[in-house]
C-alpha cells in the first residue's frame, strides 16, 4: 500500500491585476468584520435640548423653559440598532425662551453664574449613552451617565428612536433629573428652598 504523491499546481498564475482583487476583496470583509463588531458612527446632524426649571410648584404657571445647544455628538449603531453615543452640551448657551427683554438677561445671568451652572469653570456637560434597552410601546430605554460641573450620575429614560437608511431619528420622552445630583444650587439655601429640584428635559436629534 503506498499513498500517490500529488504536487499542488497553482490554477492560475498569481498576476498583480489578481493580486490587486485578492487584496481589495480582504480589505472589503476587513471592514465589514469591524463594522459588525464595532459598529457605524453617525454624526448628529441636527438637535434641540429643550429643559424645564420649577419654582415651588411643578405648574406651568412657576416654571421657566428654554434651550441649551449641542456643541457635538455622534453616536453608534450595529445594524440598524442604537447601541452607544456621546454629546457635548454647549452650557454657555443655555438660555430661556418664555421670557424676554430684561427678564431674559436676568435668569440667563442666574443660570450661568455660580448660582447654578457655572459656565465659566464648566462651559460643557456630557452625556454618553451605556445602553438601549427595548421598552413598551415602541419605545426604548436610554440609560447612560450626565457628567456636569465635574459630577457624574447615572440616567435614564424612554425614546423613541428610528433608523431609516442609515439615519437615526431620536425623541425623548420628557424626562426628569435631581439639579442637587450635580450641585446645580443656589449658594444660599434660603434662595435654594424656593426652586424645585427637579428639571425636566427633551432630547431630540437626528444623525447621519
Amino acid at each position: 500500500m503506498y499513498l500517490n504523491k500529488t504536487t499542488f499546481v497553482p490554477s492560475k498564475k498569481l498576476t498583480l491585476k489578481n493580486y490587486k482583487k485578492m487584496t481589495k476583496n480582504l480589505a472589503l470583509l476587513f471592514v465589514l468584520v469591524v463594522g459588525l463588531a464595532f459598529g457605524q458612527t453617525k454624526k448628529v446632524a441636527t438637535s434641540d435640548v429643550h429643559w424645564w426649571g420649577y419654582k415651588l410648584a411643578k405648574t406651568e404657571a412657576s416654571s421657566h423653559d428654554g434651550t441649551v445647544n449641542v456643541k457635538s455628538g455622534a453616536v453608534v449603531l450595529k445594524g440598524n440598532q442604537l447601541v452607544g453615543g456621546t454629546f457635548v452640551l454647549d452650557m454657555t448657551s443655555i438660555s430661556s425662551t418664555d421670557l424676554q427683554g430684561e427678564y431674559q438677561q436676568k435668569l440667563n445671568g442666574h443660570l450661568k453664574n455660580g448660582d447654578f451652572f457655572e459656565v465659566d469653570k464648566f462651559p460643557t456637560a456630557t452625556f454618553k449613552i451605556t445602553s438601549v434597552k427595548k421598552g413598551t410601546n415602541g419605545k426604548s430605554i436610554v440609560s447612560g451617565t450626565l457628567t456636569a460641573k465635574g459630577k457624574t450620575n447615572a440616567v435614564s429614560f424612554p425614546a423613541k428612536i428610528t433608523v431609516n437608511k442609515g439615519a437615526v431619528n431620536f425623541v425623548s420622552d420628557k424626562f426628569t433629573i435631581d439639579r442637587q445630583k450635580w450641585d446645580i444650587a443656589y449658594k444660599s439655601t434660603m434662595q435654594d428652598v424656593v426652586v424645585k429640584d427637579d428639571i425636566d428635559l427633551v432630547v431630540k436629534f437626528t444623525a447621519k
